[in-house]
């Protein structure tokens, strides 16, 4: 079984976190059990200001943390402003709750830039001005220099598609990208526009 991790964050008023936390170890006869298994399965428990969270492995765990935490907050008489349970996205790198941050892909663009390029090197000057047209009717943003076509394009996979059907090479576009690359007679170019 898959372990993943799971949190519950327990806001709470000002000055009441102490009290929780300091209970935790002085928990009810029903409270304690729950949070005696939980120990035994490693939960963590932080605190960040008005705020605890507690870390537990799956879903199941988080379900016996929230009880335990219950029990206790109602024996302390302590009305919690919220209590969000919250699942870490591996692929996204945030809690489930957390607002999912813009792209840089996204981000480049706005700023009027493709952020990824393909740099696709043609066999003539007549091959590269047919090729700059044929991407542009595509709706691709391009610059032509002399036997290379440079197009610009909004996410890796599209840059990496293109390049294979182009023999090409994708690489990370913007604003501006600094090459050191021998024989490239492109040391430094701006960002395409789509």
């Amino acid at each position: 079984m898959a372990h993943e991790d799971w949190r519950l964050r327990i806001e709470l008023g000002e000055g009441e976190t102490g009290g929780l936390l300091g209970s935790l170890g002085v928990l009810s006869l029903e409270a304690r059990a729950l949070v005696s298994h939980l120990k035994a399965e490693r939960f963590a428990v932080t605190k960040d200001g008005n705020r605890i969270y507690v870390y537990v492995g799956s879903s199941e765990e988080l379900d016996s943390a929230e009880k335990a935490i219950g029990v206790e907050l109602g024996e302390l008489a302590i009305a919690p402003v919220d209590v969000v349970r919250e699942h870490w996205l591996a692929d996204a790198e945030r809690w489930d709750d957390d607002p999912a941050e813009p792209s840089i892909e996204s981000e480049t663009l706005a700023r009027g830039f493709a952020p990824w390029e393909v740099r696709i090197p043609c066999g003539s000057h007549a091959a590269a001005h047919a090729l700059a047209d044929q991407l542009e009717r595509a709706g691709y943003g391009v610059v032509r220099r002399w036997r290379y076509v440079i197009a610009g394009v909004a996410s890796r996979e599209e840059a990496e598609s293109v390049a294979a059907r182009f023999h090409g090479d994708a690489e990370p576009g913007g604003e501006l990208v600094w090459e050191s690359v021998p024989d490239n007679p492109f040391a430094l170019f701006g960002g395409l526009a789509g």
